[in-house]
């Protein structure tokens, strides 16, 4: 089966350094595919090439066998890509349905209009309704952000993600800055998108990973040195060498 997004030989030099060093990956239909690494292994340079934020020096990028490599970001949005970032990237002073209308328009092609008109456009309101209430905040919907935990926060961005109807998400460690609770609600709330959308997950949350994962890639200076399922990355010598450097280590 073709793989919904594939990499081949992606290259990308900062000054000499290959922060991505002749990458190969795909996403399958459907997976969770994490990617983990210690800092400063390239993950976050890789997942912007992926988003087309960052233009990569050779290799190729493919979306159902086409070739992205050198599409912008909103026209990888229109091919159903969303995206979550490390750092929270919301408005504190509109409500959280407000917020989630925002990325729906957005990605929809609408002008900002005033709210109170978006508000009316069930084509907006409604999917974004939908988003709410999938990540656990309808109790929220109409309080303003500065109000919400940080963990209730990441939910929303994952809500803002989820209204743009994506086929395939890059989440850039969602469970940044979360508590243990905060933590497994996430969790919990990605297990229940599972199937909806193909993820690529950045994280450093292990525990959270081999919970989540259907394959796992492992990043070391810009290279993909190991590939595969949960029980096959945890017995991997060569990981625990390069990830925690001790080959006798568990993962």
């Amino acid at each position: 089966m073709t793989p919904l997004l594939a990499v081949e030989n992606l290259v990308k030099r900062f000054r000499g350094i290959r922060a991505s060093d002749g990458i190969n990956f795909d996403l399958r239909h459907g997976e969770i595919h994490a990617v983990i690494g210690p800092n400063g292994a390239g993950k976050t340079t890789f997942i912007n090439q992926l988003a087309g934020e960052l233009a990569p020096d050779s290799g190729r990028i493919l979306l159902d066998g086409r070739d992205i490599t050198k599409e912008p970001v909103h026209r990888r949005a229109a091919l159903g890509l969303g995206r979550s970032y490390q750092i929270s990237a919301v408005f504190d002073e509109l409500s959280v349905l407000d917020n989630v209308m925002l990325a729906a328009q957005a990605h929809q092609g609408h002008s900002f209009r005033f709210f109170n008109d978006a508000a009316k456009d069930e084509d907006v309101a409604a999917p974004s309704r939908e988003a709410v209430r999938i990540v656990g905040l309808e109790d929220s919907m109409h309080r303003p952000v500065a109000d919400l935990a940080h963990g209730a926060k990441r939910q929303l961005e994952l809500a803002m993600v989820i209204a743009t109807k994506p086929r395939f998400m890059l989440l850039d460690e969602p469970m940044a800055g979360t508590g243990p609770t905060e933590s497994r609600e996430i969790v919990a709330l990605l297990r229940r998108l599972r199937g909806t959308a193909a993820i690529v997950l950045i994280e450093h949350d292990l525990e959270a990973v081999f919970a989540l994962a259907d394959r796992i890639s492992v990043m070391v200076y810009g290279k993909v040195i190991a590939t595969g399922s949960c029980d096959e990355i945890r017995s991997d010598p060569a990981v625990r060498e390069a990830y925690i450097g001790d080959e006798e280590a568990v993962l």
